[in-house]
């Protein structure tokens, strides 16, 4: 577990056990969520935003919680933009795989290889980024965090 992680609560989701996303992966914690980079960066800076807490759906969180969680993927999204200087970012809170309110935040470039189609139906190999591409992409990511909140 990375420092600043908290227990999550259902022992038989993979996101509470801390078997996803990968911890090598991680980074920042910001409140409510903790922001991941994606182990698929085919399309570049494909990041996660997962809820600390066990919930499946936004009307299980309180109105405060909503507000603080969005902030937190603006937050996000805004660091993404700037290290990635995207053209637009796609923002996905689906659930059906992995029943845990996770987002995907996907930045979407200016050589975007499918730039009117969803991640989701572009056919590609998997883009798995060496140990020190991860490291300077996390670092890159995290630097561009703090300069934003």
């Amino acid at each position: 577990m990375v420092d600043g992680q908290i227990q999550m609560t259902d022992p038989t989701c993979k996101a509470c056990q801390g078997i996803w996303p990968r911890e090598d992966h991680f980074i920042a914690d910001l409140g409510l969520s903790q922001a991941y980079l994606h182990d698929d960066q085919f399309f570049p800076g494909w990041t996660l935003v997962v809820l600390k807490r066990h919930a499946t759906e936004l009307f299980h969180l309180s109105s405060t919680e909503r507000i603080q969680l969005m902030e937190e993927v603006s937050l996000v999204a805004q660091s993404l933009a700037q290290v990635y200087a995207a053209r637009k970012i796609n923002y996905e809170l689906l659930g059906n795989q992995l029943p845990h309110i996770h987002w995907h935040l996907i930045p979407r470039l200016t050589d975007d290889p499918a730039p009117l189609k969803p991640v989701w139906v572009v056919q590609h190999d998997l883009k798995l980024l060496s140990e020190s591409d991860l490291r300077s992409a996390v670092q890159l990511l995290q630097q561009a965090l703090q300069s934003v909140s």
